[in-house]
């Protein structure tokens, strides 16, 4: 347990400085989809080995040392009592960072479903009179269909060909729920915060992965490219987020990828990933084997 308590929290910096790389090289749906299960894996094995070093002071309460004391049995010590009390501070710590961001999430979703009211259930695409130029997925929830949302000034700066650039690309969130990926690495990232680098490549192949299959959808990359342009100067004239919610630099980024063509999948790179996301798990299991061994001799 010495070592493999510690492994999950040390594993976290490794992933998030292979994210970059894997964002890069790995196309957008695979990388998306395994660094998010590398995140979830990484955060749980790290909260998890928290509590089993939180659970170390059940050895240093005073009943259960004056019992062991009584009765001849020496009491291991394997982990320093200060790292296990900074254990429970983190531990309290990440259940409030996760009570928050699980709670603006419900919220995000409340205030979603709002925009929609009234409307008829079977309605894919709902046209806002706004003079802000801005466009979006509503996923589905409580029962209810995912919608489309765009603003008049969106549809007005696009041409046709660009309109179902946009239409493919929110249709694309929808269709690979695209939110519960974004809402499982916002978690993760909550009870890890080593992993925000993790969170933002993910959001980014997220918008990437929506752009390829827009391209696919359209069938023109320069199109696709086009669109992506042009909503994000509209947006920046007006002073608004960009449409697809990203800044200049990252539609930079996107645009310049659908230029360059079709990203490869990278089959090894994506495995050795995902085997990094485990092996946190893999350790924490050990450590967890450990620990009920070392509490055996704890009289009861």
């Amino acid at each position: 347990m010495r070592i493999d308590v510690y492994t999950p929290i040390l594993l976290s910096p490794l992933l998030t400085a292979l994210s970059p790389l894997v964002g890069r090289r790995v196309a957008p749906a695979l990388a998306a989809r395994v660094l998010t299960a590398s995140a979830v894996f990484t955060a749980a094995a790290t909260t998890w080995s928290l509590f089993l070093l939180a659970t170390t002071l059940v050895g240093e309460a005073p009943p259960v040392v004056a019992d062991a004391r009584a009765d001849g049995h020496a009491l291991v010590d394997p982990v320093p009592e200060a790292i296990a009390v900074a254990a429970i501070v983190a531990l309290v710590l990440i259940s409030v960072r996760v009570y928050r961001t699980a709670r603006a999430e419900r919220a995000t979703r409340r205030a979603l479903r709002a925009l929609c009211a009234g409307h008829p259930p079977d309605t894919e695409l709902l046209v806002a009179a706004s003079a802000v130029p801005q466009a979006f997925a509503i996923p589905a929830s409580g029962g209810a269909p995912g919608r489309i949302l765009v603003t008049s000034a969106m549809l007005s700066a696009l041409e046709p060909a660009e309109r179902r650039v946009l239409l493919a690309h929110e249709r694309a969130h929808l269709t690979h729920r695209h939110a519960f990926l974004a809402t499982a690495v916002a978690l993760a990232v909550a009870a890890d915060p080593l992993l925000v680098p993790v969170r933002t490549a993910v959001t980014f192949l997220i918008e990437r992965w929506a752009d390829e299959q827009a391209a696919d959808a359209v069938g023109d990359r320069s199109t696709t490219a086009r669109a992506l342009a042009r909503a994000a100067l509209t947006a920046r004239r007006r002073k608004a987020a960009c449409a697809l919610n990203f800044t200049d630099r990252a539609v930079t980024r996107r645009i310049a990828a659908l230029q360059a063509g079709p990203p490869p999948h990278l089959w090894p790179l994506a495995a050795t990933t995902l085997a990094l996301g485990a092996l946190p798990a893999s350790a924490a299991v050990d450590a967890t084997g450990d620990l009920l061994r070392l509490l055996e001799h704890v009289p009861v």
